[in-house]
């Protein structure tokens, strides 16, 4: 059998058509003609943190995301870059089958103690499945969002920050080390590393790269992080594993190792028919699938494990007490006792903000990167930190405000230079567009220096005649 596919696609792998004839399942009998005859989906996930008040996006006529009451289709891909919302984390652009995490998350909590939640995303670049679990999590929570791959880290900050919760913390490195902090996280999210199948129909290079041998080298990688975090996960907890793949040996066969040698319980996550979600297509275990041609969005396993015990209804004790102390910086914060302000050891001056938590252990605390900087001081000044602007830890009101229009707000994200409304107050500004933070200027009367991160900044020399606004 024969498949065409999309313009500038190479065509499937055979041995990758072979595979999925060989599985004894009717929902892959159709998936080839999928992956190369329908276009993938555009998609958003609203941040309810900072959309309760927008207008709706149902205009754009490309209908709601059934298992994710914040994402909405788009009837296309507009350029996202020119829209200042996606600047100020009012959504974060997503594939539909991947927001399935807030559902996963929304169904677990009545099983979970009324109380905060420690949670580790192991695998978190770029961010969206940590963002759609941050908007889930009761307050007071933590997130532990690690990342193995340097180059992917800056990513993944970045759009934490943009996002807002402060209660977010960045490490880098291998998922190992998390072996040592026994007993720590009541969830912990597993999106591994996999052989790429699921993204087939619009990544040239997972065709590519696919081969039997790789999805072997998956499957025993997968199986090494899962052995690696399972200790850190608390009794009682729950475990959510996903790929973006489809064959059995890194879904079904892994689910079940988890449950064999790991001693998991698989735990089934309730779905409405009319979703178009399928099963598992191996073994007794409860397990969602996304198959394009069923859904509206790209390839996608998912299944949830509980580790035996049970989690108790009191948080932790701190291996280190810290009491709240008035700071200088409180005036600008929200909520000052929840926050530990840290200044950096590199001599940049730069301040950042970590949760004060006891369910953020002291040795990940010292060696995490906060998704929040207050600021940097520079002589006797404070100059806040973009990140900042964008964070729920900012108290409203701390900083004089001017509200700007799309045109000017593009222009302060490529750094130029911008005129402030008359009457503007001198010294530290903050941006608004849409009735939402945007970043901060210092006001010098005839002109206004561009606070915004450098890099962060638009490097596109000219937008479209059109700015995208929602």
């Amino acid at each position: 059998m024969s498949h065409n596919a999309q313009p500038s696609m190479p065509p499937l792998p055979s041995a990758f058509i072979e595979m999925l004839a060989g599985e004894d399942s009717a929902i892959f009998q159709r998936l080839p003609a999928a992956l190369d005859g329908e276009s993938p989906s555009v998609a958003i996930r609203l941040n309810p943190a900072k959309c309760r008040d927008m207008k709706p996006v149902d205009s754009l006529g490309a209908g709601r995301v059934a298992w994710e009451p914040w994402g909405h289709y788009l009837a296309e891909r507009p350029p996202f870059t020119f829209d200042p919302l996606l600047h100020q984390g009012a959504y974060y652009v997503q594939d539909p089958s991947s927001m399935i995490t807030g559902h996963i998350l929304r169904s677990l909590l009545p099983l979970l103690p009324e109380r905060p939640l420690a949670m580790l995303d192991a695998c978190a670049a770029p961010g969206g499945k940590t963002t759609a679990a941050l908007a889930v999590l009761p307050p007071g929570s933590v997130m532990v969002a690690n990342e193995y791959t340097p180059g992917r880290v800056a990513a993944l900050s970045e759009n934490l920050a943009r996002w807002g919760n402060p209660s977010a913390v960045v490490t880098t490195g291998p998922v190992d080390r998390f072996s040592h902090h026994r007993d720590t996280f009541d969830i912990i999210a597993v999106d591994a590393p996999c052989s790429g199948e699921g993204m087939m129909r619009k990544d040239a290079d997972a065709r590519a790269q696919w081969s039997t041998g790789l999805v072997a080298q998956c499957a025993a990688l997968q199986r090494e992080i899962l052995s690696a975090v399972w200790p850190s996960l608390r009794p009682g907890g729950y475990l959510i594993y996903s790929t973006c793949t489809f064959n059995t040996a890194e879904n079904e066969d892994n689910l079940a190792w988890i449950a064999d040698t790991l001693g998991g319980e698989p735990v089934a996550i309730a779905t409405d028919p009319s979703w178009g979600i399928a099963g598992a297509v191996k073994g007794p275990w409860p397990a969602m699938r996304f198959i394009p041609g069923l859904i509206r969005g790209e390839g996608l396993f998912a299944a949830v494990v509980r580790k035996p015990g049970s989690l108790s209804a009191e948080i932790p004790a701190p291996t280190r007490k810290r009491p709240y102390k008035p700071g200088p910086y409180d005036a600008l914060l929200s909520d000052p006792a929840s926050f530990v302000t840290m200044g950096r050891s590199d001599g940049s001056g730069m301040i950042d903000l970590l949760p004060a938590s006891p369910l953020l252990p002291r040795e990940i605390a010292s060696a995490c990167r906060p998704a929040v900087t207050l600021g940097t001081i520079k002589g006797r000044d404070l100059i806040p930190d973009t990140s900042f602007a964008l964070s729920a830890a900012m108290k409203r009101g701390a900083f004089p405000e001017a509200e700007v229009d799309a045109a000017t707000a593009i222009a302060y994200l490529r750094h130029e230079a911008i005129r402030l409304p008359d009457g503007t107050p001198r010294g530290i500004v903050l941006l608004i567009h849409q009735s939402l933070p945007l970043g901060f200027v210092k006001n010098l009367g005839n002109r206004a220096n561009n606070l915004h991160r450098q890099s962060w900044r638009i490097l596109t020399d000219a937008p479209p005649s059109q700015i995208v606004t929602f």
